[in-house]
């Protein structure tokens, strides 16, 4: 039970936990909004203030029923009335429903109807928009997504880019960094500094990953030895494993999918970390790489240049050119007093995207949600007996 203190207003706090509902992927899907959505999951399920419940976009089927999850066009229909169904039975035991998205169909599919069963029962809603997408959906699907938007209560975004992008189109967004568990990456200084270079991103056209082949194409001209280790999955994996082999790369490696636990590992077999990205909002493959002292070269694609600073954090080139990328891989190799200055600096960024830096601006959306106002929410967890 809750027990304020007698020298603070009984306004500052709720009487009782708050009833919070996530709504998200689930690490079924490995992409930045399910670790996103898990971080959140459990810093606040260890918050006294809340009672935290989630609901996975993507259900898992029990039993035989996951056969229907095979078959295209029914696994959508099969899982979006699943989906739905588990809205109905968890949304009117809750206060706030917390809703993870994408763009385009995804947030059709995923994020609508949250936000309408939500408003059905009376709950506040916070919309939590992850896609670097945003600026094309808005301006593409304007009958969908910004009178849909405008239902929720609360529109918050990782990026001071997206909450750019929203204002164009009359929308308020807050920004809230995403956040990165540090204790889940080691710092390792690259010394000496091996041309073994690190794509994390997944296989689809808008990150572009064909460009960091074309970029390390050139940089084996220069490094015969050098290493490529791709790791993600996507539809353009076949596509590009071709161009590898147009290319004539060499010690080029596919890795496919890489579970969370095992990203440390991976992130410490690389000694720099490339990322060619078309469309971007705040990859957290960069911000891990930080933790990790990979030296990042990047293209400045959307929010990127927000979390990196050229010369001083990473090294950014322009979208698509691939010639820049290598010309500046290159750099770090010949010059490697570069590489470790640019490594330690981004390493000193990483608390700025942990769970301290960010608790107090979620606590407090939160609160103000349900009517709560706290000079420190801090204090808080201080008033249970």
């Amino acid at each position: 039970m809750i027990a304020p203190q007698n020298s603070r207003s009984n306004a500052e706090f709720p009487e009782k936990p708050v009833r919070l509902l996530l709504v998200a992927p689930s690490l079924r899907i490995l992409g930045g909004q399910a670790v996103q959505a898990n971080y959140l999951l459990e810093n606040l399920s260890r918050e006294p203030m809340f009672e935290v419940s989630f609901v996975p976009h993507n259900p898992r089927f029990p039993g035989p029923f996951r056969l229907l999850q095979k078959i295209k066009y029914v696994r959508t229909l099969a899982t979006s009335l699943v989906y739905c169904i588990n809205l109905l039975l968890k949304i009117p035991r809750h206060d706030i429903i917390h809703v993870f998205s994408a763009s385009y169909l995804s947030f059709l599919l995923a994020p609508t109807p949250a936000i309408f069963i939500g408003r059905l029962f009376g709950k506040k809603v916070i919309l939590n928009y992850h896609s670097g997408e945003a600026e094309d959906h808005l301006r593409c699907w304007p009958r969908t997504s910004v009178p849909i938007m405008k239902l929720a209560d609360e529109l918050i975004v990782p990026s001071p880019y997206l909450a750019g992008v929203f204002r164009k189109f009359g929308l308020q967004a807050h920004a809230i960094s995403n956040v990165v568990d540090q204790e889940q990456f080691n710092f390792r200084e690259r010394k000496p500094l091996r041309p073994i270079f690190l794509s994390n991103r997944n296989l689809y056209l808008l990150y572009n990953v064909a460009c960091t082949l074309r970029a390390f194409a050139r940089i084996q001209q220069r490094f015969p030895e050098a290493k490529l280790i791709v790791a993600g999955g996507g539809r353009q994996r076949p596509y590009l494993e071709s161009l590898a082999s147009e290319l004539k790369l060499q010690n080029v490696e596919f890795r496919g999918l890489v579970s969370p636990g095992k990203m440390n590992a991976l992130y410490d077999e690389a000694d720099i970390y490339l990322n060619s990205s078309n469309i971007d909002n705040m990859p957290g493959s960069i911000i891990e790489s930080f933790a990790c002292g990979l030296p990042v070269v990047s293209t400045n694609a959307g929010g990127i240049r927000y979390i990196v600073t050229h010369g001083r954090t990473g090294l950014l080139v322009p979208k698509n050119d691939f010639e820049a990328m290598a010309s500046w891989a290159i750099r770090l190799l010949e010059t490697p007093e570069l590489a470790e200055s640019i490594a330690r600096n981004a390493y000193e960024e990483c608390p700025a995207y942990t769970w301290p830096a960010v608790r107090e601006t979620w606590v407090a959306a939160y609160l103000r949600l349900v009517g709560v106002r706290p000079r420190s929410t801090q204090i808080y967890a201080d008033q249970i007996s």
